[in-house]
C-alpha cells in the first residue's frame, strides 16, 4: 500500500510539474503584455526591460548552438551586429520593403555568416573552435567600420535606426518599442522551444554529448553542425535588430563589441546550458544586478570614490559573484529554480 501511495504521489508530482510548465510561461507572457505596460514606468522600459529581452533573444541563440549542439561561440556580437545593420540596409534600400520581411531577411544574412564561421567546426572543437569564431567578432567589426556603405557613408560611423512600423502601425515610445521586443522574443522563443522537443533538437544533444556515437547511429553530423550555426546565429541576428532598432535605437559597431558576446555566453552559463528558461534566467540577473550594484555603490560610496573607480568596483564585485555562483550552483540558475519549484509542489501536495 505504501508503494501504491508513493507512486501515486509521484504521478500527482509530475502532472503538476508538467501543468506548472506549460502554465508559468503563459501567466508571465499574460502579465507581460496586459500589467507591465500599464503599471511600468519609463525607466522600467528603457534601462531593464528593453535590453533585458534582447539579450535574452541573443542567449536563446547562443543556448542552441552551445548548450544543445554543444559548439562554443564567442562571436555572438558579431551575429548581431549582421542583423542589425543588414536590417538597416534593407530598410533603406529595398523601398516598400516591410519591417517584417528586413527582419526575417537580416536574419537570413546572419545565419548565412554564422554557417561560414561555423564551417571550421566541421574539424576544431573546443577552445580551437571558439577561436575561430572570435574572428567573426573582429572580422565583422572591421567591415563595418572599413566599408561605409553599411553606414550609409555616415561620417561617424553612427546611424539612426528606422521607425518600428508593421501593417500602418508605429510602435513608438517605450511602451511600444516594448511590446515590439515582446513579441518578436516570444513568436521567436516558442519556435525555439519547439525545434529542441523536435528530432532536431535531439541530434543537436547527440552530437553534443558523443559526435562519434551520433555518426555511428545515422546522424548526419557536419550537416547538423551548420544547421546549429544557422539557426543560433539567424535568432542573434534578429535579437541585434532589436538591440539596436528597439534599444539603443541607433546602429553603431559599438555596440556590438567584444564584451557584449561575453555578456550573452555569460548568460547562458549563469542561466544554465541547454534551456530556454536558462537564457532568461541568466539575462535578468545580468542585466538587473549591474545596475543594483550602481545604485547601492553611489548611495554608499558616491561622496568617497569618483564613478570611474565605482565603475570597476561594481565590475570585480559581479565578477566574483558569478564565480561563486557557479562553484555553488555549477548548473545555473534554472537548477535551482527547478529544485524550489520541486519543494514548492511537494509541499502542496503534502498540504
Amino acid at each position: 500500500m505504501s508503494a501504491i501511495t508513493t507512486d501515486l504521489s509521484a504521478t500527482e508530482l509530475s502532472k503538476g510539474a508538467n501543468l506548472s510548465s506549460w502554465l508559468a510561461p503563459l501567466i508571465v507572457v499574460a502579465f507581460a503584455y496586459i500589467v507591465v505596460p500599464l503599471i511600468g514606468g519609463s525607466y522600467l522600459f528603457e534601462a531593464i526591460l528593453l535590453p533585458f529581452l534582447a539579450l535574452s533573444l541573443a542567449g536563446v541563440g547562443l543556448n542552441i548552438l552551445t548548450g544543445y549542439a554543444g559548439q562554443v561561440s564567442l562571436g555572438s556580437a558579431a551575429f548581431m551586429a549582421a542583423g542589425a545593420f543588414a536590417a538597416y540596409n534593407f530598410n533603406l534600400r529595398v523601398e516598400g520593403l516591410p519591417l517584417v520581411a528586413s527582419i526575417v531577411l537580416s536574419g537570413i544574412v546572419a545565419a548565412a555568416i554564422g554557417i561560414v564561421f561555423g564551417l571550421p567546426s566541421l574539424r576544431l572543437r573546443g577552445f580551437y573552435l571558439a577561436v575561430s569564431t572570435l574572428a567573426a567578432q573582429f572580422f565583422v567589426q572591421w567591415a563595418l567600420t572599413k566599408f561605409s556603405w553599411f553606414s550609409n557613408d555616415s561620417a561617424s560611423g553612427v546611424i539612426d535606426a528606422p521607425k518600428l512600423c508593421i501593417a500602418g502601425f508605429e510602435f513608438d515610445g517605450a511602451v511600444g518599442r516594448y511590446l515590439f521586443a515582446l513579441t518578436v522574443v516570444v513568436i521567436l522563443t516558442f519556435l525555439a522551444y519547439r525545434l529542441v522537443s523536435s528530432q532536431t533538437g535531439r541530434n543537436f544533444i547527440a552530437i553534443r554529448d558523443n559526435e562519434i556515437a551520433a555518426r555511428i547511429i545515422g546522424i548526419p553530423v557536419l550537416r547538423t553542425k551548420l544547421l546549429a550555426f544557422a539557426i543560433s546565429s539567424f535568432i542573434i541576428g534578429v535579437a541585434g535588430v532589436i538591440w539596436a532598432f528597439a534599444y539603443l535605437r541607433t546602429v553603431e559597431p559599438a555596440g556590438f563589441d567584444l564584451d557584449r558576446s561575453f555578456q550573452i555566453l555569460f548568460i547562458i552559463i549563469i542561466g544554465g546550458l541547454a534551456s530556454i528558461r536558462g537564457a532568461f534566467l541568466g539575462a535578468a540577473l545580468i542585466v538587473v544586478f549591474p545596475l543594483a550594484l550602481s545604485r547601492l555603490g553611489n548611495f554608499l560610496l558616491g561622496d568617497v570614490f569618483d564613478s570611474g573607480v565605482l565603475d570597476m568596483s561594481q565590475r570585480i564585485v559581479l565578477g566574483a559573484l558569478i564565480i561563486l555562483f557557479l562553484i555553488l550552483e555549477p548548473d545555473g540558475l534554472v537548477a535551482l529554480w527547478d529544485r524550489v519549484r520541486r519543494r514548492l509542489l511537494l509541499a502542496w501536495q503534502s498540504s
